[in-house]
């Protein structure tokens, strides 16, 4: 299938996953335990694409480890600084549960976006964690995370449109759709929206200004899929091959980090759920680990090493049409 289509159909169906997530609390009652488990669940995916899908990809399509785990370095420090800079990648649930689980010892204050943890029982953590401004609120303060967001949307898209250039060479069967990224971007897009949304709701936008949002934020993808493509058009083929290779690399390090902001919050202050949310954890990993099974088998070869390097030579997968 052509690449064009390929990425129409999947662009399409980001959008249609970006709107469903801004409506999804007049959908469906959302509780404090489905929004865990879904982030566990996409987190889990996310995590499996990134380290075994994304990153050995880009060292195939690159034939350097070093330039792919490079692209994964400058992914996860880029997508840290995102979250650090607008508070980007906050998802709000808009019920609480568990109230005896709240007590002294966890207390969820989501409407304020309050999360305090106190451990005294067990004498040794007093924590404070506030994930909003102390000062008061401001019918603007959805603005940092829909930029974040953004910023983070158009890697995604950049990402897609990377994963589906390497899946390329493939001559044949689904391998060439590029199954695994695809469904960590759009399972994750209807959790990003709805952070947006659920923070405009709160300072009293109306829903036509919350779709209109909404539906800006949910082009940022194909905005990057244009990019990458505007980008890597004039290249001849070996730079192109790097290009895409570390472009790989740093989509695995954007899906890592995000995977890990959304799963690790949880071990720690999540304990009355943590069977729940481990299952669905493992249920996404195993997920990403089935998608391998639709893609062919890499071929390797020996990578040539300058004389007196010192370095043992490297097998590397390379894509077929380089061999």
């Amino acid at each position: 299938m052509d690449q064009f289509v390929v990425l129409t159909v999947y662009c399409g169906l980001i959008v249609a996953a970006s709107m469903l997530g801004g409506a999804l609390p007049t959908l469906m009652r959302l509780t404090h335990t489905r929004m865990q488990l879904m982030m566990s669940g996409v987190g889990g995916l996310m995590l499996g694409v990134g380290t075994l899908h994304l990153l050995p990809h880009g060292i195939a399509e690159s034939g350097s480890i070093d330039l792919a785990v490079g692209g994964m370095f400058v992914g996860i420090l880029t997508m840290f600084l995102l979250m650090r800079v607008f508070h980007a990648h906050q998802h709000a649930p808009v019920e609480n549960e568990y109230p005896e689980a709240v007590g002294e010892e966890h207390t969820h204050d989501h409407d304020d976006h309050q999360h305090v943890h106190h451990h005294d029982r067990h004498g040794h953590c007093d924590h404070d964690h506030s994930h909003a401004d102390d000062g008061p609120k401001s019918p603007w303060r959805w603005l940092g995370i829909f930029l974040g967001l953004s910023l983070h949307t158009l890697i995604d898209g950049i990402a897609l449109a990377a994963a589906v250039a390497a899946a390329a060479h493939v001559e044949s069967g689904l391998g060439r759709l590029a199954v695994g990224v695809f469904l960590g971007i759009v399972l994750h897009k209807p959790l990003d929206a709805l952070s947006i949304t659920f923070v405009m709701r709160a300072s009293g936008w109306s829903a036509t200004a919350m779709n209109l949002i909404n539906f800006g934020y949910s082009l940022m993808c194909p905005i990057g899929v244009v990019m990458f493509y505007l980008a890597i058009g004039s290249l001849d083929s070996t730079v192109r091959h790097h290009v895409v290779g570390a472009s790989l690399g740093f989509a695995a390090g954007v899906f890592i980090c995000i995977s890990l902001a959304d799963i690790l919050p949880e071990i720690q202050f999540h304990s009355h759920d943590k069977w729940k949310l481990t299952s669905a954890l493992v249920l996404g990993a195993l997920l990403a680990l089935a998608i391998g099974w639709l893609e062919p088998p890499h071929t390797h070869r020996h990578q040539p090493v300058p004389a007196g390097s010192g370095r043992s030579p490297v097998v590397l997968p390379l894509p077929a049409d380089r061999q």
